[in-house]
C-alpha cells in the first residue's frame, strides 16, 4: 500500500511539473525552475491537508491559498485545473496569451481559486498575514461554545527573493508579535535567484531570523519527499500559538538539464530542454498530456471539498439555531451586506468651529464603529496624528483577538500589504493610516489594491506643505498626483468635515479602494444647508458658489485651498463660479452633461488651486487656465506662512485670475 500511495504522489507530482512546463514552452516565456522545484509541496498541501472546494472557490470557511512567489504561476494554474477548478486544459495552453485565463502573475477576480494578486515579490506574503489577522479577528467574535462560522488557516509559497523584500520582514515581524497561529508559508529553499546564487546577496540564518520574530520553524530536508512535507505541515497547524514557516530544501528546475541554474528561473527549457525533461520522467513526448490515474485522483479533491463544505453548512445550521442573530450578522459581514441604516449616525457638523479634516476623520471612524463592528484598522504607529483609533475598540494583541485597533508598528509597508490581505479575505471593512508622504511607502500596496479593486480604505493625513514646520520631508507636493495616476483608485481630498463624511460615506459602500488625503490645520466648516455638499461631494466636483449669468472665470479647488478660492470670488469683481472638486476619479464618472454643467465648454477662463504638484491640472483648466500649485519641495516655517510663501493665499488667486481675465 505504502509503495502504491508512492506511486501515485510520484505520477501526480510528475503531471503537475509537465504541466508547467508545458504552459511555459507553449508560451515562449515564462518561469518552469520554481514549478519544477515546488511541485511535490503544492501538491501535498493542496491533497492531503488544505481545506477547499474547488466547485465552490468562494466558500468562505476555506483555507486560503497565496503564492507570494507570483512568477510560478505556471504551477499554480496546473493544481487549479487538476484539482477541479473551473479552468480548463485550453486555458493552460493559452498561458500569457491575450485575454486567457492564465496570465502570467496571478490576477484576483480574473482566474478561479486565485486569491490574491501576486509577482511583486513580498506583497503575497503581506497579504496572507492580513488574510490570518482577518480569519481570526472574525472566528473570535464569532465563536460560541466552541463553534464558529469561521475557523480555517491560510497558507502559501514564498521564495527566497520574497524574504529579501523589506514588505516580508516587516509583515512577519508583526505576525510574530501578534502570535498568528493558523498561518504557514512553505519557503521554495532552492539558494537561486535570477543573477545568481542567492548567496551573492543573501547567507542569513533564514530560520533564525523567523525564530526571532516569533514564528514555529521546520526544516524538511528533501523537498521531493512527500511524506516529511505532509508531517511538517501537519505540526505546523497543530503549532497554534505562532505562525509557522517551513522551510523545503528544493532544487529549481527540478530534473531539467538546467537544474539548480540561475538561467531555468525565467526562462523556457527550449524543446531539447523540454525533451531531456520528459525522458527524466519518462513522460511522453505529447505537449500537455495528463495521466487518466492521475487525473482521476488529484480530482478527489473536488469531492472532498464538497464533503468538508457540507459539514460546515451543518455545523451552520446548528450555529444559526444556537444563536441567530450572531449568525445573520455573520452572513451580513460574509457578504458584504450593510445594515440598513448603517450610515444614519454619520455627523453633520454645524459651521461654528473649524476642526481639520484628519479631526472630522476620526470623529467619522468613530460613528461608523458603531454600526459596523467589523470596521477595523489602525496606523503605522501614527494613530494619535491620524486620528485613526476606535474608542472603546481595544487593541488587536496576541491576548485580546478581537481589537479593532490594530498597531501595525512603522511597518508602512506591510500595513498596506495586510489591509489588502484583509479585504480579500473579506467580512471585514479593513483601513491602514499614515502621512500622506509616507504613501509612497504604501504605494505598491495601493498599486495592487487598484489591480484587484480591494475593499481597501487608506488614511493619510498630513496633506501638503499646510503642515508647517515639520518642513519638506515631511510635506507632500507630488503624491496627489501619483496617486491619481493609479487606475480604479479612488483619491479624495474633502474641503471641510461634512465632506468628509461624504468620502467616507463612499468608501464604505463603493467596495473599492479609496484613500483620503486630509489635512492637519483646522478648517472652517462648509453650510450643507447653504452648500449642495452632500450630493456634490459624492460627484467628485460640484458648483459650491455660482454667480449670475455666465461666469468670467471658474475656480477650482481642493481641501483647504477651496476656502481661499471661496475668499477670492468674494474679492473679485468679476462673475465667478467656485468648483470644489474633492475627487477627480469620481467627477470623471458622471456624465458628460453633468461635468459640462460644472465646468462650462464655453468658460475657457480656468484657475486650479491646489497644494501639491500642478502635473495633471491642466486637463481640468485647458489650454486657456492657470494652475497654482507648487512645484518645488516645501520649507519649514509656520504652516500659513508656508502656504502664503508657495502663492496659496486669497491676494494671489485674485491677481491670477484677474491677469487671466484680462482686468
Amino acid at each position: 500500500m505504502t509503495s502504491d500511495i508512492k506511486k501515485i504522489d510520484e505520477l501526480c507530482v510528475n503531471t503537475i511539473r509537465m504541466l508547467a512546463v508545458d504552459q511555459v514552452e507553449a508560451a515562449k516565456s515564462g518561469h518552469p525552475g520554481m514549478p519544477l522545484g515546488c511541485a511535490p509541496m503544492a501538491y501535498t498541501l493542496w491533497t492531503k491537508v488544505m481545506r477547499h472546494n474547488p466547485k465552490n472557490p468562494q466558500w468562505f470557511n476555506r483555507d486560503r491559498f497565496v503564492l507570494s512567489a507570483g512568477h510560478g504561476s505556471a504551477l499554480l494554474y496546473a493544481m487549479l485545473h487538476l484539482t477541479g477548478y473551473d479552468l480548463p486544459l485550453n486555458e493552460l495552453k493559452n498561458f500569457r496569451q491575450w485575454e486567457s485565463k492564465t496570465p502570467g502573475h496571478p490576477e484576483y477576480g480574473h482566474t478561479p481559486g486565485v486569491e490574491a494578486t501576486t509577482g511583486p515579490l513580498g506583497q503575497g506574503f503581506g497579504m496572507g498575514v492580513g488574510m490570518a489577522l482577518a480569519e481570526r479577528f472574525m472566528n473570535a467574535r464569532y465563536e460560541k461554545k466552541g463553534m464558529s462560522p469561521i475557523d480555517h488557516n491560510t497558507y502559501g509559497i514564498v521564495s527566497d527573493g520574497d524574504l529579501m523584500e523589506g514588505v516580508a520582514s516587516e509583515a512577519a515581524s508583526l505576525a510574530g508579535h501578534l502570535k498568528l497561529g493558523k498561518l504557514v508559508y512553505l519557503y521554495d529553499d532552492n539558494h537561486i535567484s535570477i543573477e545568481g546564487g542567492t548567496d551573492l546577496a543573501f547567507d542569513e540564518d533564514v530560520l533564525a531570523r523567523f525564530k526571532s520574530y516569533g514564528w514555529h520553524a521546520q526544516r524538511v530536508a528533501d523537498g521531493n519527499d512527500c511524506g516529511s512535507i505532509e508531517k511538517a505541515l501537519q505540526a505546523a497547524r497543530d503549532h497554534t500559538d505562532a505562525p509557522s514557516i517551513i522551510a523545503v530544501c528544493t532544487h529549481i528546475g527540478f530534473g531539467s538539464p538546467k537544474q539548480d541554474s540561475a538561467s531555468v528561473h525565467g526562462e523556457p527549457l527550449g524543446s531539447d530542454g523540454t525533451s531531456a525533461t520528459r525522458k527524466q520522467f519518462g513522460w511522453p513526448e505529447e505537449a500537455f498530456h495528463v495521466p487518466e490515474e492521475s487525473l482521476k485522483h488529484l480530482r478527489e479533491a473536488a469531492t472532498h471539498g464538497r464533503e468538508i463544505e457540507e459539514q460546515w453548512k451543518s455545523m451552520c445550521s446548528e450555529y444559526q439555531q444556537s444563536f441567530p442573530k450572531d449568525y445573520e450578522q455573520f452572513q451580513n459581514e460574509m457578504s458584504g451586506k450593510l445594515g440598513k441604516d448603517w450610515s444614519a449616525g454619520l455627523p453633520n457638523f454645524p459651521t461654528d468651529k473649524a476642526i481639520a479634516t484628519r479631526s472630522a476623520s476620526g470623529k467619522i471612524i468613530n460613528a461608523l464603529a458603531k454600526s459596523l463592528p467589523n470596521l477595523i484598522g489602525g496606523s503605522a504607529d501614527l494613530a494619535p496624528s491620524n486620528k485613526t483609533s476606535i474608542d472603546d475598540g481595544g487593541d488587536m494583541s496576541a491576548d485580546n483577538n478581537v481589537g479593532r485597533n490594530i498597531h501595525f508598528g512603522i511597518r508602512e509597508h506591510a500595513m498596506g500589504a495586510i489591509v489588502n490581505g484583509m479585504a480579500l479575505h473579506g467580512g471585514t471593512i479593513p483601513y491602514g493610516a499614515t502621512f500622506l508622504i509616507f504613501s509612497d511607502y504604501v504605494r505598491p500596496s495601493l498599486r495592487l489594491a487598484a489591480l484587484m479593486n480591494a475593499h481597501s480604505i487608506f488614511v493619510f493625513t498630513h496633506d501638503s506643505v499646510g503642515l508647517g514646520e515639520d518642513g519638506p520631508t515631511h510635506q507632500p507636493i507630488e503624491q496627489l498626483a501619483s496617486l491619481r495616476a493609479i487606475p480604479n483608485l479612488t483619491v479624495f481630498r474633502p474641503a471641510d468635515a461634512n465632506e468628509t463624511a461624504v468620502g467616507w460615506k463612499l468608501a464604505v459602500e463603493n467596495k473599492a479602494p479609496f484613500v483620503f488625503a486630509l489635512s492637519r490645520q483646522n478648517l472652517p466648516i462648509l453650510d450643507t444647508n447653504t452648500y449642495p455638499v452632500n450630493e456634490g461631494a459624492a460627484k467628485g466636483a460640484y458648483v459650491i458658489k455660482d454667480c449670475d449669468g455666465t461666469p468670467d472665470v471658474i475656480l477650482i479647488a481642493t481641501g483647504s485651498e477651496l476656502h481661499t478660492a471661496l475668499e477670492a470670488e468674494k474679492q473679485l469683481s468679476l462673475n465667478v463660479r467656485v468648483v470644489s472638486m474633492p475627487s477627480w476619479e469620481l467627477f470623471e464618472k458622471q456624465t458628460a452633461d453633468y461635468r459640462d454643467q460644472v465646468l462650462s465648454p464655453q468658460v475657457t477662463k480656468r484657475v486650479a488651486v491646489e497644494a501639491g504638484s500642478t502635473q495633471g491640472w491642466h486637463k481640468w483648466v485647458g489650454s486657456e487656465g492657470k494652475v497654482i500649485g507648487i512645484d518645488r519641495f516645501g520649507a519649514s516655517a509656520p504652516g500659513d506662512t508656508v502656504m502664503e510663501k508657495f502663492g496659496m493665499s486669497v491676494e494671489n488667486v485674485c491677481d491670477v485670475a484677474k491677469k487671466l481675465v484680462g482686468v
